[in-house]
């Protein structure tokens, strides 16, 4: 086997590992489409929104009310979302990719998270 056909071998166990991964990831958070997401927030006051884009992407358009924390602060901006560890945090970006990876990370820290499924693209 030559070490082209390795390189691509790896390459193919590191794609199949990251889609399976990602499957995992959207098994274990809830995920709402807008439709219900917006339900949710209209009838439980308690609702937090948490829109994890940069700022740039924000002032093209945000989701009232929503806190911006962006994804890559996550980790060390964490501390600001504990008065709201008993509600429901809906997390949020432009296509759902990041808030699902910030989603997992929260509910890892004990946080009741759901995903925006199609993000801040399918909300209107």
């Amino acid at each position: 086997m030559s070490a082209t056909n390795i390189i691509l071998l790896v390459l193919l166990a590191y794609l199949i590992y990251r889609y399976i991964h990602k499957y995992l990831i959207s098994q274990k958070i809830k995920q709402y489409v807008p439709a219900e997401a917006k339900e949710q927030i209209k009838l439980n006051k308690n609702v937090v929104v948490l829109d994890v884009r940069i700022e740039g992407e924000r002032r093209a358009g945000f989701i009232k009310g929503s806190i911006n924390i962006p994804v890559q602060e996550l980790r060390s901006r964490v501390n600001e979302l504990e008065k709201f560890k008993k509600n429901e945090i809906i997390v949020y970006c432009r296509s759902g990719n990041r808030s699902l990876n910030a989603a997992s990370y929260l509910s890892k820290k004990g946080f009741n998270v759901a995903n925006l499924k199609g993000g801040y693209l399918s909300w209107n």
